[in-house]
């Protein structure tokens, strides 16, 4: 594919398919919007990089399978979002059922997720264009952006050690 008809088709190259598969996960700012991609198990995932509920870095989240379903969990409040659809799960019980049980419940979906392809070892990304707003748009915005900033620098004057928890 040409750079012509990468944009015009809203493609953007991201890196080469070896580069981002030894990385695991890279960081990448497109049209504004900061995007996470993440290999893993074979697959590629691109989704917003700040966790839909506090505006967290998710690149240093952990991958885990939670329902069948491929998560990352933000390392910040422990948000578990899957990387297919940007679902966020989380495990309830249902006060109406005679015996309640453990189950995973979905909050709906909460991330934004992006269109990942791959063409001749080149890996592009292209970005949602649903209208319906998304709660990770939130931190993508300059309200979002500022709010990231204020905590960013209220973690730095107070770093939270091991011992706090």
């Amino acid at each position: 594919m040409e750079a012509k008809d990468q944009t015009a088709a809203g493609l953007h190259f991201v890196g080469k398919k070896e580069e981002l598969i030894r990385a695991k996960r890279s960081f990448r700012t497109l049209e504004d919007r900061d995007i996470l991609i993440i290999y893993h198990e074979g697959v590629f995932h691109a989704v917003d990089s700040y966790c839909y509920h506090a505006g967290g870095m998710l690149q240093n989240g952990d991958i885990e399978e939670i329902n069948g379903k491929m998560c990352i969990i933000c390392p910040k409040h422990k948000y578990k979002i899957t990387l297919a659809e940007g679902e966020c799960l989380y495990k309830g019980k249902d006060p109406r059922e005679k015996h309640p049980v453990t189950r995973w419940y979905s909050k709906g979906v909460k991330q934004r997720i992006h269109v990942v392809t791959e063409s001749d070892g080149n890996v592009f990304v292209k970005l949602s264009v649903s209208p319906a707003w998304i709660e990770s748009d939130y931190y993508q915005g300059e309200k979002g952006k500022e709010e990231r900033a204020k905590a960013e620098a209220a973690e730095k004057e107070n770093p939270i050690t091991e011992d706090d928890d």
